[in-house]
């Protein structure tokens, strides 16, 4: 009998103590589609959160177990959960900045900019600069005169006389300058240049038949103007920095990848963590500075002062990555190309950075431990960078068994090509809304053949067994990672127009390209990018369910709320 009740009793306090030893969750959601993006566990009913971790996943029975009295219970309602969107290649201050500057992206001529102008500059102080940014003059229609593809200044040097005026191509590869800001960089807009242009080969001052300057710089040249703006004060860019950081968040971004940030760019970020206001998780990709790029030097200070310490890795901010240019943009005509451009016979676009710097630079990443990501747009850039890439795993073999060195854009890929991504483990990060924006007038540049046998091409390169890794560019697109999924799935334009539809990706495909996928681009798989035990709780709630619903009404989808380390830190209005 004692021992019957001695068992009893055991048995008792062994079952409180497994009741005492489920944790109890700071958070459980329930209640609509939650889409995991893990293998065998595509959707669950629920999910628990404690601290800024996954608790558990699974039928919501199994999760109310961990509901305690402090347990907050968010119903979704019926809207759809996926892991936070992870920006794989955008530019934070660069998109807090254009919030501050005229936005040209939705001109549809060069009247319409024009006007803008005109209004800023009744507006902006005597000698103060006027800053825009989105023009693309191969969207215009009516087109002005163009002279070797651009617009020419003198309307837009008569409607600003007092200010100068600098104005960003949509592709960030060209400016467009008024007589005011080419007299403060010391050219004479009313005379010919003489000999060739300041910068060579790596980019141009366009100019009339007669030798005058049109206004347009492109490439490395746009730094004779660029270098006559004040430059942001600390001030500032913490104001760019916290508007981006809006910007993410109403967009359901919950991590990003910055593509080139200097050395005031993270003293700005180290200074929002401290005061705490850094709510998106951060992994930048340090700039080779303009002193070295101007130089075209090997060895860039800047970059060898990160080299000797090693990456930074932290739950917030973490540096890991280098950023380089290796040719300009299609937009631009800066894309290097192998045959001449379709639009401009005899020039094959703009060399940014000599091909032994890039290799240098690309060692020195394989020694210290840094992923190297390099811009390259045309089908020569992202051959030479392969190439590279490849002569520096084979001096170093050991280094480069895990690199995730990476191709940003990887826009227009010799078919050859292709395949070398897989053999070099070399991550290819695109960004499909490009397609959506380019697709239509890029055919002029490259020509039918080349368009469709070696641009935008990601499922053949995921069916190559590539990483193929998504994002926006912004500021060069909008940050709303919804029309990029879309143009991922439908190969079509935001106005409808299908182009090569046997490259769409299936949603599956699409959703890990912008999470999980995303997330390895920087060895991140392990803590973000797909809902499982032990990762951040970071979370994107939609209005509608983007893996069902037509393809068709995928554009209407708007983000209502957007979780980061289980806090709630965007809510639509309701």
């Amino acid at each position: 009998m004692k021992t019957s009740l001695l068992s009893a009793f055991l048995i008792c306090m062994l079952c409180q103590a497994c009741v005492k030893s489920v944790p109890e969750a700071d958070l459980i959601i329930f209640g609509g589609n939650i889409y995991t993006v893990e293998k065998g566990q595509a959707k669950v009913e629920a999910l628990a959160v404690k601290d800024d971790k996954i608790l558990a996943v699974g039928d919501l029975k199994s999760i109310e177990k961990y509901k305690g009295t402090k347990t907050e219970m968010l119903n979704l309602k019926g809207k759809t959960l996926i892991p936070g969107f992870v920006e794989s290649h955008a530019h934070l201050l660069g998109l807090g900045k254009q919030q501050r500057q005229l936005d040209l992206s939705n001109v549809k001529n060069y009247d319409e900019l024009l006007a803008l102008v005109a209004e800023a500059a009744k507006n902006t102080p005597k000698g103060e600069w006027i800053l825009g940014r989105g023009w693309h003059q191969s969207k215009w229609d009516p087109k002005p005169q163009l002279i070797t593809g651009y617009q020419a200044h003198e309307k837009l040097s008569e409607v600003s006389p007092n200010n100068p005026v600098m104005l960003v191509h949509a592709s960030g590869h060209a400016l467009f300058a008024n007589a005011e800001a080419m007299s403060l960089a010391g050219i004479d807009p009313n005379k010919k240049l003489i000999g060739e242009n300041k910068v060579g080969g790596d980019g141009e001052i366009i100019r009339y038949p007669n030798g005058k300057p049109t206004g347009i710089f492109t490439e490395n040249a746009m730094e004779i103007i660029q270098a006559q703006v004040p430059e942001d004060s600390k001030e500032s860019r913490y104001k760019d920095l916290q508007a981006a950081f809006a910007e993410c968040l109403k967009n359901g971004i919950t991590s990003f990848q910055d593509a080139g940030s200097d050395a005031a760019a993270i003293e700005t970020y180290r200074e929002a963590i401290k005061k705490g206001e850094f709510p998106i998780r951060l992994w930048a990709m340090l700039s080779y500075s303009n002193y070295a790029a101007e130089k075209q030097e090997e060895d860039d200070p800047f970059l060898l002062e990160w080299f000797k310490k090693g990456k930074e890795i932290g739950d917030f901010l973490s540096i890991g990555g280098v950023k380089l240019y290796a040719d300009g943009a299609l937009g631009s005509r800066g894309a290097w190309l192998l045959e001449d451009y379709s639009d401009r016979p005899g020039f094959t676009g703009n060399v940014l950075l000599p091909i032994p710097v890039m290799e240098k630079i690309a060692d020195n990443c394989l020694k210290s431990g840094f992923q190297l990501c390099t811009h390259a747009i045309g089908d020569r850039a992202n051959r030479e960078v392969l190439n590279i890439y490849e002569r520096s795993f084979k001096k170093q073999p050991e280094k480069a068994k895990d690199h995730r060195f990476r191709i940003e854009h990887a826009q227009h890929v010799d078919p050859k090509d292709i395949p070398r991504f897989k053999q070099l483990d070399v991550i290819a990060s695109v960004q499909t809304i490009h397609f959506s924006s380019d697709r239509p007038w890029a055919i002029d540049r490259l020509g039918q053949m080349r368009i469709q046998a070696g641009a935008y091409r990601w499922k053949q390169l995921i069916e190559s067994g590539a990483m193929v890794i998504n994002g926006t560019d912004a500021p060069v697109e909008p940050l709303n990672p919804i029309p990029c999924f879309y143009a991922a799935v439908s190969r079509k334009t935001l106005k409808g127009e299908a182009f090569e539809t046997d490259q769409k990706l299936s949603r599956e495909q699409a959703l890990r390209c912008y999470t999980l996928d995303a997330a390895y681009g920087c060895f991140e798989e392990n803590k973000k990018g797909s809902l499982k035990v032990g990762k951040f709780a970071d979370f994107t709630v939609l209005s509608q369910d983007i893996m069902t619903i037509p393809e068709e009404e995928i554009l209407k989808t708007k983000v209502e709320m957007t979780i980061v380390g289980g806090k709630i830190k965007f809510k639509t209005e309701l």
